[in-house]
């Protein structure tokens, strides 16, 4: 597996770094080739957090932990993304190495897979052709989190607005 460390108004030091290299070599049980781990560390009104992120064949797992304690930040980030390969292990087995739960049934409780994907709603609209800010707004009245729209520039590309966790808005541009 590959690091990359980004430190985010924090400095890491190299015990954390290898610690966290060991935490993550676990999860390579679970993939075919080489995977990218990405840990973004920092700090922010006196909490500290820890983002891993492991891409695998345009498979990404993420996990975001607040604590006081770097090293414990990382070791419940690894258990949530290993929590999240194993509830959904019947529809990544083709993705991941063959074999890679075996050995683990006896290891681990058992974990309720999740169910098919059921689509429990569909609906219909036009896609209009707006400014994100216009979609920011439309998305506020109608108290989504989400909105689809079409841009308003020459390409008339596809694009969605979200709100954020920090309460600030993303924009999602289809190249």
């Amino acid at each position: 597996m590959q690091f990359t460390f980004t430190e985010r108004k924090v400095n890491l030091s190299d015990d954390f770094r290898a610690y966290a290299e060991k935490k993550l070599s676990k999860l390579d049980k679970y993939f075919k080739s080489d995977a990218v781990a990405y840990v973004t560390a920092g700090s922010e009104r006196g909490q500290t957090w820890v983002e891993v992120t492991v891409k695998h064949d345009n498979m990404y797992f993420r996990a975001s932990e607040k604590m006081q304690d770097l090293y414990v930040a990382v070791d419940t980030a690894v258990s949530v993304i290993e929590r999240q390969i194993r509830k959904n292990k019947t529809r990544l087995e083709k993705r991941l190495r063959s074999g890679a739960f075996q050995a683990e049934e006896a290891v681990y409780e058992p974990v309720e897979e999740e169910r098919e994907f059921d689509i429990v709603r569909t609906k219909h609209f036009s896609i209009k052709p707006m400014t994100p800010e216009e979609a920011i707004l439309q998305m506020n009245l109608l108290g989504h989190e989400f909105f689809v729209f079409k841009s308003l520039d020459e390409a008339g590309t596809f694009s969605v607005v979200y709100r954020r966790k920090d309460g600030g808005y993303g924009l999602i541009e289809n190249d």
